[in-house]
């Protein structure tokens, strides 16, 4: 081994050793609220000289010690828990995967699955699946990033360098897909609205970043996969398995019945992707939205992402049970969703407390502030176009460890940051590429990212005693290697002139 890979290693190992003796998850979030409202307590009487962009009007900080803060969050817990959308998305969707697993399905299709994969092309695969899951909003999270790690032990490698594989994939190269997602309208609104404040003649096309973004599939794949085989995986050698691993696959060739339920299983799948297709194919198909399109944000099929995963598992799930004699009552049916929901109880815990920080946060508007002088601080800077570009993408990055919604950040950023590169000559495609690459590239490795201790948990299966150093560690090469590396792919192909994706209608110069 090198002396600079034993460096890497040994800085890794400080991460994971340092990181790990931070506070458990949930009461790190709630020494994380406390903060929260004792800083605001004392922010809350100074003048910041900002203006709210949501409002037009003077940004202040909410003090959340206040009497009325206080009982208006006391009063908000359990709708503050309840409305949590990460919980909803993770329970609803676990409860088809809990009885796909308990019938056999997903063990027999992984099986399946690894007797025609080569073992060299597990990485890129996995991390591939993990950037397509993003079509499906947040099903990634809690599809992928598990059978990354199932697919990993079942071949006979570290499960923890599966799920790091598909977690870069998933989470890390949020903004690399080759397939379009309801992130790009999305996105596209809020980078128009801050656009049309300086010229209300900009329309932008909501593909307006496909190109990049498809070819930046490709970089995140060949990143991932050296940074998986070549550094995080070899580390991992020293974390020894020590969770219950019995109920995993193996690598044992499928019986001839498993074959036959395997093939009705799927089976059921086509019919009802078939289905399913053939009901939203005309332009009048209750599955599209009030523009007649399927991928934007609002219609319904988007929507119904979550509820059409757990069909989507629940039905071969029950067809392999029947097929192999695993389920043959309503009680075996119920207990594959009771036995998912056994392992969620941590999750639940330190979800509900997760939520009450995300809450007070917002209502602090300490997010909005450090968005705000961010931006202004940039401003000031007068940099070259390349330079802001870079300081854009690595101040979203910073912001992100904080705020961790996409839309919600794009939302207090871009009335900021659009009409002031459109001053410096940075059209609005460019501004809003730059700041998927900075959104994305942090993501893995922030506690504040509502499913980062839904990961954490999934290593604990493996490893007991995995915590935020030890997945943080894992994470720190793909996230350092994708700013840095992303952000010069950024500013290579816009030198180049290379189109950033669909043209967009705007003819504005500063």
């Amino acid at each position: 081994m090198s002396e600079s890979s034993t460096r890497v290693q040994r800085l890794l190992n400080s991460v994971e050793v340092w990181g790990n003796k931070l506070p458990d998850p949930a009461a790190l979030f709630i020494l994380l609220l406390a903060f929260v409202w004792a800083l605001s307590f004392a922010l809350s009487g100074i003048d910041f000289n900002a203006i709210d962009p949501r409002t037009g009007e003077a940004l202040i900080i909410h003090n959340q010690l206040s009497g009325s803060a206080i009982t208006q969050f006391f009063s908000s817990v359990v709708t503050n828990f309840s409305h949590f959308h990460p919980v909803g998305v993770v329970l609803v969707a676990m409860l088809g995967i809990g009885v796909a697993e308990y019938s056999g399905f997903i063990n027999a299709g992984l099986r399946a699955l690894m007797a025609v994969t080569a073992k060299w092309l597990l990485t890129p695969m996995i991390i591939m699946v993990g950037i397509v899951s993003h079509s499906a909003v947040d099903a990634g999270y809690v599809l992928v990033i598990p059978l990354g790690g199932i697919i990993f032990y079942a071949a006979g490698r570290h499960p923890l360098a599966g799920i790091a594989a598909a977690f870069a994939g998933v989470s890390g190269g949020f903004s690399a897909n080759f397939v379009p997602s309801s992130l790009d309208p999305m996105l596209q609104g809020i980078t128009q609205a801050g656009a049309q404040l300086l010229d209300p003649n900009v329309v932008l096309n909501p593909l307006n970043n496909y190109y990049f973004t498809a070819i930046s599939s490709i970089l995140i794949i060949c990143l991932g996969w050296f940074i998986t085989d070549k550094i995080v995986e070899p580390k991992l050698k020293e974390n020894a398995l020590d969770g219950d691993l019995e109920d995993l696959p193996t690598m044992e060739p499928l019986e001839d019945d498993e074959k036959k339920a395997l093939r009705w299983s799927l089976l059921s799948i086509l019919l009802f992707v078939v289905i399913l297709t053939l009901t939203s194919l005309s332009d009048g198909s209750a599955w599209r939205g009030d523009d007649g399109t399927l991928t934007a944000f609002t219609a319904p099929l988007m929507k119904s992402i979550v509820s059409l995963i757990f069909m989507l598992f629940l039905i071969p799930g029950l067809v392999y049970g029947f097929a192999i004699g695993k389920i043959r009552s309503s009680k075996e049916f119920i207990a594959g969703m009771s036995k998912a929901m056994e392992t969620m109880g941590y999750y639940l815990v330190i979800m509900f407390f997760i939520a009450q920080f995300i809450y007070s946060f917002g209502q602090s508007n300490l997010g909005i502030l450090l968005a705000v002088k961010g931006a202004e601080f940039l401003k000031a800077m007068a940099l070259p176009s390349g330079v802001t570009i870079a300081g854009i993408i690595f101040l979203t990055g910073f912001i992100n460890l904080f705020v961790g919604s996409a839309s919600a950040k794009w939302a207090l950023l871009a009335p900021i940051f659009i009409p002031m590169l459109m001053q410096l000559g940075i059209s609005p495609d460019l501004a809003q590429a730059a700041y998927r690459i900075g959104d994305s590239s942090t993501n893995i490795i922030t506690p504040l990212m509502p499913y980062f201790p839904l990961v954490v948990v999934y290593c604990q299966r493996y490893v007991k005693d995995a915590g935020i150093g030890t997945l943080t560690a894992m994470m720190l090469p793909f996230s350092i290697s994708f700013l840095v590396l992303w952000t010069i792919f950024l500013l290579v192909y816009w030198t180049i002139g290379i189109p950033l994706g669909l043209q967009s209608s705007y003819e504005y110069l500063p």
